[in-house]
């Protein structure tokens, strides 16, 4: 069997409770951080960590959700609906204490590999309707080993796309189950040829920054896309994009969350692409769980990334300079 296959399966799993609980229309709470949240986001997260906790014993997890904010934020009838539904799900009966302690698991953990969790990366996304992805990823030496991504409202597969690497490579396949296909990514280097994925959330800042960029590289507004979360890593991955430009989400600058970076770079450099800080350095994953010193991300084909480290630079101007 695969390494990877239980949590290929418990991302399968999930993505199902994701249908689940949007049919039943529970809508969103906020976390002490402002941040939605979804009853979805701590069922997702407690169905990878039990897999990591019966497969890869050991190893240490880094997620977004807590057991704390689960019984904190979330009503008692809304938490009986979360454990039934997980608990129909695995086919066993799940108390709150099995569930607090799934969230929980591989915390504090020192160990060789650390799984890095974004149960529902773009949330806004997932109760609005629109994309958002289930994702999973592992850092080895704090650098982004394997990455899985299953994105239920993927434009590739019709009832979504399981994106992961295997073996140092990228692939993709049917999220119900069907062939696996290699990914690579674009050969595109043509400016009219050039297709750009952006988030429907950004700072005014980073929304010049992004335009001045296309301006630069000759990308034209009938090529970009915008979807939520690591949706667009994968896209990139699989050649149905060229660039994504992520700058700070606020006037604060602060750093992006590791969570939302690691199972997408992780496919991106396995399909054979670039991921790197908005200056072209090396991205620093071994801070815990913010990116310190990085205020933005340029995920590309490769083939155009100097291109786009210069349309930043030349965008940016000493205000990036001044703020990072």
């Amino acid at each position: 069997m695969r390494e990877l296959q239980p949590i290929i399966d418990a991302v399968r799993r999930a993505s199902e409770l994701c249908l689940r609980v949007q049919s039943l229309e529970m809508g969103a709470s906020r976390k002490g951080d402002a941040s939605v949240v979804t009853i979805a986001d701590y069922g997702v997260q407690a169905l990878l960590c039990r897999t990591l906790s019966h497969h890869f014993p050991g190893d240490a997890v880094i997620a977004e959700e807590s057991g704390e904010s689960f019984l904190e934020t979330v009503p008692a009838e809304a938490r009986a609906t979360t454990l039934r539904l997980v608990g129909e799900l695995l086919g066993e009966p799940v108390t709150e204490e099995d569930f607090v302690r799934w969230l929980a698991y591989g915390r504090d953990v020192r160990a060789e590999r650390t799984w890095v969790i974004d149960p529902i990366d773009g949330t806004e996304g997932f109760v609005a309707g629109r994309s958002y992805a289930l994702c999973i990823g592992s850092l080895v030496g704090g650098e982004p080993r394997d990455g899985l991504i299953g994105v239920p409202g993927s434009p590739l597969d019709e009832g979504g796309t399981l994106f992961y690497t295997e073996g140092g490579e990228a692939r993709a396949e049917p999220l119900g189950g069907g062939e696996a296909r290699a990914l690579r990514v674009s050969e595109r280097e043509a400016p009219s040829t050039l297709r750009a994925v952006e988030s429907f959330l950004e700072s005014a800042w980073t929304r010049e920054l992004t335009d001045r960029v296309y301006a630069e590289v000759g990308v034209e507004s009938e090529n970009v896309g915008r979807y939520d979360g690591m949706v667009k890593y994968a896209l990139v991955a699989a050649g149905a994009a060229e660039l994504y430009v992520r700058g700070p989400r606020d006037s604060r600058f602060r750093p992006p969350k590791i969570w939302d970076h690691v199972a997408g770079t992780a496919l991106v450099r396995a399909a054979g692409g670039r991921v790197t800080t908005l200056d072209g350095g090396p991205v620093d994953f071994t801070r815990g769980q913010v990116l310190e010193g990085t205020v933005g991300l340029l995920v590309s084909n490769g083939r155009i990334h100097e291109r786009l480290v210069d349309a930043v630079a030349r965008g940016a101007g000493a205000a990036w300079k001044h703020q990072g």
